[in-house]
């Protein structure tokens, strides 16, 4: 069956995410698992770079889930590439200490495969609309520092 796909939906619209449990089974079921506990309502997305991502970080709000994920899936199931549109787990620079913090990658940023262990691909931009609002989000990040985020859900 083919995976629900995340549903982002922002001030500057939705963008939805097909999860890829073949590249992260514990990685998309920890995101969606926070998702449905309601961990990124009322949050936003603050970094535009290289990347745009969102958490709770900055939002004193604690994990619904209660714990971090336990391991880096990068190279444990089917590889995939930080390509741009696709989503990752951010974590420190200790591989296996991710949690709700995430990314989309506006570019191909291949380096992120290996880096501090590699960052962990769970999902990618489903469609040409989700796209337009990453890149949207992207500008107005830079503009004034964060896009709100109303809710996550799986649809």
């Amino acid at each position: 069956p083919r995976p629900m796909p995340l549903s982002i939906s922002t001030e500057l619209g939705v963008i939805r995410l097909r999860l890829r449990p073949d590249a992260a089974p514990e990685t998309a079921s920890y995101i969606s698992r926070a998702a449905a506990a309601g961990a990124y309502s009322g949050t936003s997305f603050y970094r535009s770079d290289f990347v745009i991502q969102c958490g709770l970080h900055g939002s004193g709000k604690p994990n619904p889930l209660g714990v971090d994920l336990k391991v880096n899936e990068t190279a444990l199931h089917q590889r995939v590439s930080n390509a741009r549109g696709t989503a990752a787990v951010a974590h420190w620079d200790v591989p296996d200490c991710g949690n709700t913090e995430f990314f989309i990658n506006l570019g191909a940023n291949s380096h992120l495969d290996t880096a501090y262990g590699g960052y962990c691909v769970f999902a990618c931009v489903e469609d040409d609309a989700s796209f337009a609002v990453v890149d949207r989000i992207a500008e107005a990040v830079k503009q004034r520092s964060k896009v709100a985020i109303q809710s996550i859900t799986v649809s």
